[in-house]
């Protein structure tokens, strides 16, 4: 995995981190914060990561961020 797209997942770690527990999103968020963090552990030790999981869980992450900021706002 590239510097660039862990910068990525420890960016969007830290900002899943932020989602207030009274959220309703707060759960999910718990949950797709643990698997990214399973990806970045698992890559500093050096397996692989299929490009497909990785881009689902991202996007799932950026999905949640997105509904939650708009919980916000709302």
């Amino acid at each position: 995995m590239d510097d660039n797209t862990l910068a990525l997942i420890r960016l969007l770690i830290a900002r899943l981190e932020r989602i207030s527990a009274d959220s309703f999103w707060a759960h999910r968020a718990s949950g797709v914060k643990g698997s990214l963090l399973r990806v970045v552990e698992k890559s500093e030790k050096g397996y692989p990561m299929r490009r497909v999981e990785l881009k689902r869980i991202v996007d799932l992450g950026f999905f949640i961020l997105e509904k939650a900021a708009r919980d916000k706002t709302e």
